[in-house]
This record gives structure tokens, C-alpha cells and sequence, in this order.
């Protein structure tokens, strides 16, 4: 039997992570015991902050809580953990930090960027702990628009540990409202007020051209070590919550540390190189894009789409992810702005500043805004954050390796017995390491080793399983012909195979 821990473990291992600490780390981390929390900060603790994520998630980054406005308008405080009050530059836990720059979700294993003892415990946001956090505070109009945004120290008490399924049922109509929110006074009535937020300020980042996607993710489900199946996470308004309040608090400290003058790491997706290809898929619709790269045009797009199939919409989702190409660091200094943003959030600056027990680009976000905060210099040179930003990017692509490894061995063990069968797929890649695809029943994702010819991203094609190999995470196919199940895009020549 393939022990998937094994596969994950050793997958983290070739991509050159350090998932032990070294003795210095380790003697760092025994030294911490907990401390009293600082008296010099704003008292937040009465306040009704809750979470949301995952059942199983316990290292927690972000609280939330929204208070309605006499105007209309709506503020909002997210609470971010404050990492750097335990793990101080240069320490050996930082540097262990830096080596790994970001936690590694395997789906039958967790490799932490920080050890447990911070990362779920005396730096998580855990239900009814006392913490010290990062406050971030983003005020809108009762249209949405934004009003102000501001940063400040202060401590916290998260009430309510929630959960995106549960949550999201409920404010979908879907499903009863969590236990711990009906029976909290106040609590349901904080939660609407939060999704009214949301939806206003997804509304508005709609309006600037942000690009509306929903990708299927598979996890692989095991029991007793031996795997099941993939299970499959889709959006809901739980999700959409937390991702607008993500977005918005990390746009405000972006913008507040290029008001200070001050250098950070900017987070960009750039302009697609692969525009025509996203042309090509529009007029299969029979929709027209310009020529030139236009996020609201796509936006627009995309949202017709979801509207007429949202059955199918995910496997639209996927193909533009692929073609709009990865995100990655940057350092971003003072001065005029330069022409880079980040595409698919129609948003100019936007930072990685909430997730700092988590990547350690968020953890020097932390670093530089508390030093704006105490008025003391900036802790990292243009050159400094130039490095980090590169070995986060590498690191996160390195992440991304051992996450899709490990999803394909779980596949390649579940789909075993089916050597020989046809399955309709999507085309996910060209480039020069090959043609891949992913099923569409299970979510597998795999490489098309004969008949792939004319084959390009988006297109939908019925492959063969020849082989698999669950210990190196490979599955194989023939393309057999274009899925005759109405598959949205047209066949092809072959053509350009840049960037797939």
C-alpha cells in the first residue's frame, strides 16, 4: 500500500524544504513561554470578533468585526495576528521562517512554515485567547465606495471559531445557523452585516474590472491510510467573505505604507501574455474581447458566462487561471507608480499582509508596517526585500509542486483499477514539459503522453488512462478525440505553445 504522508513528506524533502527545526530554532522555540500581553494597546477584547475557515484549520491569521455607521456606511476591523511579536527578525525561528516562506497543505499533511507551538497556539487567533493583532481598519460609503483606511496595534479575542460550509449554508439559505452563532447574542446580526459588506465591496471591485473565478480544488480523502477519493472545496458566501475582506485589508496596507513613503512587497499578477489565446476562448461564445488585454471586458465576460452555465463555469474558471499565468513578489518603492498591478483584482497595490503565521511575505509586511506604527526606520533595505520577494515567489512555486505531487499520487491510487477507461477532460497546460489535462469526474489531473497534437488550453477532449504511478504522482493519457459531450471550445490546429 503507498503511504501518501510518505509521498508528501518526501515530495517537500525534493523541493528543499526544511520541515525540522535546526538546534538553534529549536532551543529559540523552547525558550518562549507566554507572556503577558502588552498594556500599550488598544483594548479591543469586548468586541464581537469571530473567525472563518476551515473546520480543521487551527492556525489562525484573521478575525473579523463590522459596525454599521450612523451615515449609512459600514467600518470594518480585521484582526491580524501578531507574528512578529514572537518570532523577531533574524532569530533562527525567522530564518527558519524565510527558508520555507510558506506553509505547505498537502491535504493528508501540514508542513508548517512555523512550529505548531506558535503557528496553533500562542500565535493563532484560537477561540476565546487573548492575542495582540495588527488591527486593520477599512471604512466604506453606504454605496461601497471607500472612505478611509487606517492601521493600529491593538488586542483581541476571537468569540467565535466558524466554519466556511456551515456559515455558508445558513447565510445561503441552505442550512440553520451554527450553533455557536444562534445561541452568542448578536452574533447572526454581525455575520449579516459582515456579508452586506462583502457584497458591497465585491460589488465594487466588479465595477473595476476584478475578475470573478471559481477553480475546482481536490483534496484527497483517505481513511485508515488508504484513499477513498477527492473531495471537492467550491466557493460559497462564506468564501466570498473572507476573500473580499482579505482582499480589502490588504489593498489598504499597500496603499498605507505607499503613503508613509515606505517600500514593501507587492503582490502582482501581470498582464496575461496569453491574451489572444483568451480572445480565441471568448469567440467561441461568440463573444468579442479586444485585441489589447482588458480586465473589465473579461470581467464582463466571465460573468455572462456564469450566468448562462454555472454548471460549467469552473472549467471556464480554470482555463483563464492558466492562461492569465501565475502571480508572484515584487518589491514596490516609493515614488511614481510604475504600470504593474495585479490583473485579475483590477487592483493596483495590493499586498500579502494577512496571513503571517502562514507566508513570510506577510510576516515582513507586519515588520514594516509596525516600524511605520513606531516611527522607527524601515527594518529591510530595497535590496533585503528585492531577496525576499524573489525566494517567496520561488517558494510558493515550489509549494504548488508538492501540493499538485502529492494530489496525483492520491489520484493516481484511486484511478488504478480503471487503466483502459475513457474520460472527458479539460485541457490545463501546454507548454514544453508536455500536454495536461484534468478530468472531469474525478478531479484528476494528469499528462496526455500520445494523441495530443492541435491540443490547447480550455479545450474540452476525451483521453484514455494508460498508466499510473502513484509513488512519483504520474498518470498518463491518449487523447482520443474532442469531448462530444458539448464541449465549449472549438478543435484547432496546433498552434504557438507559449506559457501553457
Amino acid at each position: 500500500m503507498t503511504d501518501l504522508a510518505a509521498i508528501a513528506r518526501q515530495a517537500i524533502i525534493d523541493e528543499k524544504f526544511e520541515p525540522e527545526l535546526d538546534d538553534a530554532a529549536s532551543q529559540q522555540l523552547a525558550s518562549i513561554q507566554t507572556a503577558p500581553l502588552p498594556g500599550a494597546l488598544r483594548d479591543l477584547r469586548d468586541l464581537l470578533w469571530s473567525s472563518i475557515d476551515n473546520p480543521e484549520s487551527r492556525d489562525l491569521d484573521q478575525i473579523e468585526f463590522a459596525e454599521a455607521l450612523p451615515d449609512g456606511g459600514i467600518r470594518l476591523l480585521v484582526g491580524i495576528a501578531d507574528v512578529d511579536a514572537e518570532v523577531a527578525k533574524a532569530t533562527p525561528l525567522d530564518q527558519h521562517a524565510f527558508a520555507n516562506a510558506t506553509t505547505v497543505y498537502t491535504g493528508v499533511t501540514v508542513f508548517p512554515m512555523l512550529p505548531e507551538k506558535l503557528s496553533t497556539g500562542l500565535t493563532s487567533l484560537n477561540q476565546d485567547e487573548d492575542r495582540a493583532i495588527v488591527a486593520i481598519e477599512v471604512v466604506i460609503n453606504a454605496d461601497g465606495t471607500p472612505k478611509s483606511h487606517d492601521v493600529f496595534r491593538a488586542l483581541a479575542r476571537n468569540r467565535a471559531k466558524l466554519a466556511y460550509d456551515s456559515v455558508g449554508a445558513w447565510l445561503e439559505g441552505r442550512g440553520a445557523a451554527p450553533p455557536i452563532a444562534a445561541q452568542m447574542a448578536g452574533l447572526e446580526e454581525q455575520l449579516w452585516l459582515q456579508d452586506r459588506m462583502a457584497s458591497l465591496l465585491k460589488t465594487q471591485r466588479e465595477n473595476a474590472g476584478a475578475l470573478e473565478l471559481e477553480t475546482i480544488e481536490a483534496t484527497p480523502v483517505t481513511k485508515n491510510g488508504t484513499i477513498q477519493g477527492l473531495a471537492v472545496t467550491r466557493k460559497n458566501r462564506a468564501r466570498d467573505l473572507i476573500e473580499d475582506f482579505m482582499i480589502a485589508a490588504n489593498v489598504a496596507i499597500a496603499q498605507i505604507l505607499a503613503e508613509r513613503n515606505r517600500s514593501a512587497i507587492r503582490r502582482v499578477v501581470r498582464t496575461p501574455k496569453r491574451w489572444s489565446r483568451i480572445v480565441e476562448v471568448a469567440a467561441s461564445y461568440h463573444i468579442s474581447l479586444p485585441a489589447e488585454p482588458d480586465p473589465k471586458a473579461l470581467s464582463n465576460f466571465l460573468a455572462a458566462r456564469r450566468a448562462a452555465d454555472p454548471q460549467r463555469f469552473a472549467d471556464l474558471s480554470l482555463t483563464i487561471v492558466k492562461l492569465l499565468g501565475p502571480g508572484e513578489y515584487v518589491v514596490d518603492k516609493p515614488g511614481p507608480a510604475d504600470d504593474e498591478g495585479h490583473f485579475g483584482l483590477a487592483a493596483h497595490d495590493y499586498s500579502h499582509a494577512t496571513a503571517p503565521n502562514r507566508r513570510y511575505a506577510d510576516l515582513v509586511t507586519q515588520r514594516l508596517v509596525k516600524a511605520v506604527l513606531d516611527h522607527t526606520a524601515a527594518p529591510y533595505s530595497d535590496e533585503e526585500l528585492a531577496t525576499i520577494a524573489a525566494h517567496c515567489t520561488e517558494r510558493e512555486n515550489a509549494a504548488n509542486r508538492v501540493e499538485r505531487r502529492t494530489r496525483k499520487s492520491a489520484a493516481a491510487l484511486l484511478l488504478a483499477p480503471r487503466i483502459g477507461s475513457v474520460f472527458d477532460a479539460i485541457v490545463t497546460g501546454v507548454n514544453a514539459s508536455g500536454t495536461f489535462v484534468r478530468l472531469l469526474s474525478p478531479p484528476a489531473e494528469g499528462r496526455v503522453v500520445r494523441g495530443q497534437a492541435g491540443m490547447d488550453v480550455g479545450e474540452r477532449v476525451r483521453v484514455q488512462l494508460l498508466s499510473t504511478d502513484a509513488a512519483r504522482g504520474y498518470i498518463d493519457f491518449e487523447g482520443v478525440s474532442q469531448a462530444n459531450s458539448g464541449g465549449p471550445y472549438p478543435a484547432h490546429p496546433a498552434r504557438d505553445r507559449m506559457n501553457g
